[in-house]
């Protein structure tokens, strides 16, 4: 079994900072790419940043300059440094992997989900 289980979420006024984490843990052999996506009341789950195992990283244009994504193999953790923070960017935000089990099996995993709310 893999869990990811994500922390860091909660309320924040607009311009405010706050860092997701997000850690997997179970029958790992190897992540691939690591991901945190975000979904707004009524909206689509979009998807907000993406790191590959070597680092290369990607954004969504609406968090571009704001956003940071990382992550420490080591410790087969991601985070979401988020600054700049405008109401907009209110949504829950879940944590995706795509991970090598010890049972040799590629799947996407997914976290529980965080609360981010980012008041006016």
């Amino acid at each position: 079994q893999v869990q990811l289980v994500e922390s860091g979420g909660g309320l924040v006024q607009a311009g405010g900072s706050l860092r997701l984490s997000c850690a997997a843990s179970g029958s790992i052999f190897r992540i691939n790419d690591m991901r945190w996506y975000r979904q707004a009341p009524g909206k689509q789950r979009e998807l907000v940043a993406s790191i590959t195992s070597g680092g290369s990283t990607n954004y969504a244009d609406s968090v571009k300059g704001r956003f940071t994504i990382s992550r420490d193999n080591a410790k087969n953790t991601v985070y979401l440094q988020m600054n700049s923070l405008k109401p907009e960017d209110t949504a829950v935000y879940y944590c995706n992997a795509g991970i090598f089990t010890l049972q040799r099996i590629w799947s996407d995993f997914w976290g529980q989900g965080t609360q981010v709310t980012v008041s006016s």
